[in-house]
């Protein structure tokens, strides 16, 4: 019976941890939210994040996509073979590029760069008494510090997935073509035959959620991070993990959405 107890109530205090961590990023965002349509605004702070999240997060994004595009098409025809269904390879990668593997792909690398990043920047901030000092000298640290980086990360990312889902076609065009020799024109036609604006639409929109996620849960960690140095590990980790787990599950939930029949 003792046993029985005890773990419910270990049961009971797990999903009160889980419901009282949600309510407050729930509320953290809502306040950043708030702040965003209100002055004052800082464009240079602004830039300078897009440049950082955006321009810096680039070339591991391409580098991602554009293998992940190449696998994909090797992977596809290897399958398709056995049912004598080669000609499906190109459409095949470029509605799986579009839909999922470029926003989820991007999203997730620029979690571990950019969350971490901003955690262990806002959270080195926090334990060193900056934040602090913001607020006595009349800064606003949620408008200065967090509003930049939410509106930067949902502005760019979805340029960054634009960027992977044309590299990521690259990649498989490339193999299809100098590997599994594919005509170039009959595997374009094929690629093009099959897509629809909804495709790169939804991906898009995937893209500016992640975008979202990933900062908020940065500077939310970074923003509450304590304990020293400890803490602030402790935050970038934390950071990572929870963006990452809240991209793939947004990634459902907007999948339903837009493809649900």
């Amino acid at each position: 019976m003792n046993t029985l107890l005890d773990l419910l109530g270990a049961i009971g205090r797990g999903l009160f941890a889980v419901l009282s961590a949600a309510g407050s990023v729930t509320l953290f965002a809502a306040l950043a939210l708030s702040h965003v349509v209100r002055p004052p605004f800082y464009p240079r702070l602004l830039l300078r994040q897009m440049t950082d999240i955006g321009y810096f997060s680039l070339p591991v994004v391409a580098l991602t996509a554009i293998f992940s595009g190449m696998v994909l098409a090797l992977q596809s025809y290897t399958g398709f073979a056995r049912f004598s269904a080669e000609g499906a390879v190109a459409t095949v990668v470029v509605l799986s590029i579009t839909r999922e593997l470029g926003p989820v792909l991007a999203g997730l690398m620029v979690a571990g760069r950019v969350g971490a990043a901003i955690a262990a920047e806002l959270g080195t901030m926090r334990v060193t008494d900056q934040i602090d000092a913001l607020t006595t000298l009349s800064t606003n640290p949620m408008k200065y510090l967090v509003v930049p980086r939410i509106v930067a990360a949902t502005l760019v990312l979805p340029l960054l997935v634009l960027v992977a889902d044309i590299l990521g076609v690259l990649g498989g065009f490339i193999v299809g073509v100098f590997k599994l020799d594919f005509h170039p024109g009959t595997y374009m036609a094929r690629t093009w035959e099959y897509l629809e604006f909804q495709d790169v639409f939804s991906g898009l929109v995937k893209a500016a959620v992640f975008g979202f996620i990933i900062a908020l849960m940065g500077c939310y960690q970074g923003y509450h991070s304590k304990g020293g140095a400890q803490g602030v590990g402790a935050a970038t980790t934390n950071a990572v993990v929870s963006a990452s787990i809240l991209i793939l599950t947004f990634n459902y939930i907007i999948t339903e959405l837009f493809f649900a029949r």
